[in-house]
């Protein structure tokens, strides 16, 4: 039944520029385009992004598909396009994991239509779109409580040292104290825990039980920032 795929629209898979016909190539762009607006959409799935990625990601998949189309079976022009790509990620900034797995995710869709395998390109387009979303509103991955940021200002005269260890105890699996600076030109010192909860909905007791012990001054609870999302 899938014989075909792995069969090329233009021939062997060392055929030049010069035996591929309009129609094949035209062919290869619309499909390139379809295939790529697709991974777009997927890629929209539950992430935050911006209208120029989107579409630079959906017509990602063209502009390789032209490149390899013209650089098919010429090796000295391979050698040439693999530099300006290296030229390239110099200039680009980083992105999130999901980010450059897109692009590489376009970029193979690209490769496929650009050398005629293009029932190849629409299987493997469907397979990783599958996944994709299957993965995206699945549990897979996440975290069972996220890391949380817990910020207490205190008096300069107040001796901290094992003051919160009871409260923090009760409400959170685990805490640590990352950071203590001081604050209001000195008349203020400032901890900041890292910590889990242990039950979701009880952020407010907790902090109310905080404020009694800090003199009721500033206490801020806040997702953790985090870098796990980068390659």
């Amino acid at each position: 039944m899938l014989e075909g795929t792995f069969t090329s629209i233009y021939g062997t898979a060392d055929s030049l520029v010069s035996g591929v016909t309009s129609a094949e190539f035209l062919l290869c762009c619309a499909a390139s385009l379809v295939l790529g607006a697709i991974a777009a959409g997927v890629y929209m799935i539950r992430h935050d992004h911006s209208k120029s990625f989107v579409v630079t990601l959906a017509l990602l998949p063209l502009i390789v598909q032209a490149v390899i189309t013209l650089v098919n079976g010429n090796l000295g022009a391979g050698i040439a396009v693999m530099g300006v790509f290296n030229l390239v990620r110099f200039r680009s900034i980083p992105g999130s994991a999901k980010d450059i797995g897109s692009v590489f995710f376009a970029m193979a869709i690209g490769l496929a239509t650009g050398m005629g395998f293009l029932t190849l390109a629409v299987l493997f387009t469907a397979i990783v779109c599958v996944a994709n979303v299957a993965y995206a509103f699945s549990p897979f991955g996440k975290q069972a409580e996220p890391t949380k940021t817990l910020t207490l200002s205190i008096p300069e005269d107040l001796a901290f040292d094992g003051l919160f260890d009871e409260v923090l105890g009760r409400y959170a699996t685990s805490y640590e104290l990352i950071e203590i600076r001081t604050t209001n030109m000195g008349s203020l010192y400032q901890l900041q825990y890292r910590l889990h909860l242990k039950r979701p909905g009880e952020e407010k007791l907790m902090m109310d039980e905080l404020r009694c012990l800090n003199g009721n001054l500033k206490v801020a609870l806040s997702m953790a920032p985090t870098s796990l999302g980068t390659l």
